[in-house]
């Protein structure tokens, strides 16, 4: 199977810091990745790259065909490209659901939903996805930290993207929290939605992802299943120090 999106030789340079180098990734259809590393390894500014909010140095992003390296992020959504952010950022003087409701209004849902369905029932449907239905008419301002990374997501699927890309979506989260977070996440993807998730709690990602990629000071150092990598000696390494006898 061909793949959906395709990162060729991305790299990005900030000042003298080399953020990102020669970095690769094929996704496809219904996968399911984890991207780790440790703290400023150049995860978020890969998704940043992907997602319009950042310029690569060099490299070229390749989505459904589409060479989509110099769109801005509006264009890259309208696309089927989303993502959440680390920073949960939502409208707290509106409602969840008017908060969901705001993407229903873009041009690639309006283009893609039945004239006679309401942009309030497509974003009840995430809602529920998320289980926040029966909190719909709470202003988001009130909800707590759990629920407002919830809202983030269901905003974000309310583009109806062909790949989501969650950034450290258990940031933050206590055990009861991340594991509704987990059981959304399984749910979505079973229904066959194509992900990727940025995170540096690795028990609640790997107990989720097919595929982990493993970046160390924004190189790639090793991909596979998460089996895989968590036995990877430069994994290994790089979470843990190197072993001296």
């Amino acid at each position: 199977m061909d793949a959906v999106l395709e990162i060729r030789g991305m790299s990005k340079a900030f000042g003298g810091l080399q953020a990102v180098r020669d970095f690769d990734l094929q996704v496809r259809k219904g996968d399911l990745i984890g991207i780790i590393g440790p703290n400023g390894a150049g995860k978020t500014t890969v998704f940043n790259m992907m997602t319009g909010f950042i310029r690569p140095d060099s490299g070229e992003i390749w989505f459904q065909g589409e060479n989509i390296t110099r769109l801005k992020p509006f264009q890259i959504v309208n696309r089927g490209l989303c993502r959440t952010f680390q920073l949960v950022d939502l409208f707290k003087e509106m409602t969840a659901l008017e908060n969901v409701m705001i993407p229903c209004f873009s041009h690639r849902v309006s283009r893609q939903r039945d004239k006679e369905e309401k942009p309030w029932k497509i974003a009840m449907k995430f809602l529920e996805e998320v289980g926040l239905a029966k909190r719909f008419n709470e202003y988001a301002k009130n909800l707590a930290f759990g629920d407002l990374r919830l809202l983030d997501i269901a905003r974000a699927m309310a583009t109806q993207p062909d790949i989501l890309l969650l950034d450290e979506p258990f940031s933050g989260l206590d055990t009861e929290d991340a594991a509704v977070l987990s059981t959304a996440i399984q749910q979505m993807h079973r229904k066959g939605q194509t992900m990727i998730i940025i995170e540096h709690r690795l028990r609640d990602l790997l107990k989720l992802v097919e595929r982990v990629v493993a970046i160390v000071f924004g190189e790639k150092i090793a991909e596979g299943n998460p089996q895989e990598i968590m036995s990877n000696p430069k994994v290994v390494n790089a979470y843990l120090g190197e072993r001296r006898d």
